[in-house]
Formats: structure tokens, C-alpha cells, sequence
């Protein structure tokens, strides 16, 4: 038996049967949070619980190639708190607002060392569904990573939602969406967010290859793929974050899509 069947196999016998609740799962080195034994909401180093773990976490924040000082990030999903420690890590003088709808979630925080709320830092027990409807100009970035346990849920995946996402967002912002490949519905999702940021919109893929991050931005001077590859150098310096692999695919993907005379013709129609 190879090592990944018998640690899954260990992970049944330890769940029993399929409870579909919030979990933590304990490995030698790692914590993670999981609805069932097959799906990980959220992974977390113990030996340094503010960085992330998962790929797909990382290439979330290629957010910065495009703005480096955001003000307000909003974040939707809290799960571990993977992207909402980091951000609070990264952006000292950022306030971090994380939507969950999920008291079981919530209530795991001190599992996964999520900060007590401050005035910088809050977590939401709200639906974002909701919270998104009456949001208007709130947010440099929008980091979207909401999950249930059978995957992204349609009230945070339509047409309507995203275009609310795009009016939360203020001049110059971005909107980040974590979406699953395996997903039959990528497709309509990218598509969504493409018409909902009036054609500007850049998508990688995560290292492990399971994800794909769309970047739907709110800016009429987009900067020039030279000037992308500089920025994530700078970053990578910083940070340690090598986004230049994701400057590389953003490119890639961003050269198959409409024509530019097409993502003109997108937005004005939706005007």
C-alpha cells in the first residue's frame, strides 16, 4: 500500500462515518481542517502557523501584483484562517474583515491561532451572500474562498454575486477567486467574473495544479507584463513568494482570451 492510501485510510477509521461537520485533523507536523476525510478546507504548519501551507493560498496572493498597499482586504470563507492570519501578518496597517457563514468553523479559531478581533482584524458570522448585497466602495481586495462541504456554493458562485463583489470594491481593487478544476462549472465561473469586471480579468493556476485562481480587477491602466515580472521579483525579495510563475500563466491565459475589441464590446454592453 502506498503512504497516501494508509494515512487515508487511518483518516476513515478515525472519522467513523461521514459526519460533514468542521474538523481538526492532527498530523506530525501539520493541522487541518476538514468536513470529511477526503476534502481539506485548510491546511496549517505547526511550526509556523501565519505562512501558507497550501499552493493554492500562495498564488491567492499574486493580488499583489496589481496592488501592493491595500487598505481594507475582505475576505470571504475563514476555514483555518490561512489567508486571513497571512494578510494580517503581511499588512500590519490593513484592517482584515473574513465573512464565515459557519459558527462550527468560528468557533475552531483558537485551533488554528486566528488573532481575537481588534480594530485592524474581525471575523463575521454572516452570510456573504447577504453581506455583499448593500456593499458598495469597501474594499482594496476581495479574496474569495468560501466553501462548503460539497464544494463552491451556487450563492457565491452567480452572476449577481460577483457583480455585487465588483461594486464592494473601490477604484483600483481586485477581486480573487479560488475555484476548483475538477469543477464542471469553471467554465460559467470564469466566465462570470470576466463579464462582472468588464473583461479584465487574468487567471493562473496553483502549483499542485487543483485550483485556479481568476483575478478580476477594477483599474483602467492595467500594467504591462515588464512591469508584472519586475513587481513579482520585488515580491518574491519581500516576501519570499515566487509569483513570477503566475505572472508567466496570467500572461498565457490572459493572450487566449476575447480580443481586446471583444472585452470592449462585453462592457459596453453591460453598462
Amino acid at each position: 500500500m502506498s503512504a497516501n492510501y494508509t494515512n487515508m485510510r487511518k483518516v476513515i477509521q478515525e472519522w467513523g462515518t461521514f459526519r460533514h461537520e468542521p474538523a481538526v485533523y492532527e498530523e506530525q507536523h501539520i493541522r487541518s481542517l476538514q468536513f470529511d476525510p477526503f476534502a481539506v478546507q485548510s491546511s496549517m504548519r505547526k511550526g509556523a502557523p501565519f505562512e501558507l501551507d497550501l499552493s493554492y493560498t500562495r498564488a491567492m496572493m499574486a493580488f499583489q501584483l496589481f496592488i501592493s498597499d491595500p487598505k481594507d482586504i475582505l475576505i470571504v470563507g475563514l476555514g483555518g484562517g490561512s489567508l486571513s492570519k497571512y494578510c494580517h501578518d503581511k499588512f500590519p496597517k490593513a484592517r482584515i474583515t473574513t465573512v464565515e457563514i459557519d459558527e462550527r468553523v468560528i468557533a475552531l479559531r483558537e485551533d488554528f491561532y486566528i488573532p481575537k478581533d481588534s480594530d485592524l482584524f474581525q471575523v463575521v458570522h454572516a452570510d456573504a451572500e447577504q453581506y455583499m448585497l448593500d456593499a458598495e466602495s469597501i474594499a482594496d481586495v476581495i479574496l474569495l474562498d468560501g466553501f462548503d462541504t460539497f464544494g463552491l456554493p451556487m450563492s457565491l458562485s452567480n452572476q449577481r454575486f460577483y457583480e455585487n463583489c465588483y461594486v464592494a470594491l473601490r477604484e483600483q481593487g481586485v477581486i480573487v477567486a479560488n475555484l476548483l478544476n475538477n469543477d464542471l462549472l469553471l467554465r460559467s465561473y470564469l466566465q462570470r467574473i470576466r463579464a462582472s469586471c468588464r473583461g479584465q480579468m487574468f487567471q493562473s493556476i496553483a502549483w499542485s495544479g487543483g485550483n485556479t485562481i481568476a483575478f478580476g480587477v477594477k483599474q483602467d491602466d492595467i500594467p504591462k507584463w515588464e512591469d508584472f515580472y519586475v513587481r513579482a521579483k520585488a515580491i518574491k525579495a519581500t516576501t519570499g513568494l515566487n509569483l513570477t510563475q503566475h505572472v508567466r500563466r496570467m500572461q498565457q491565459n490572459y493572450n487566449k482570451q476575447p480580443s481586446i475589441e471583444n472585452r470592449n464590446r462585453i462592457s459596453s454592453i453591460l453598462q
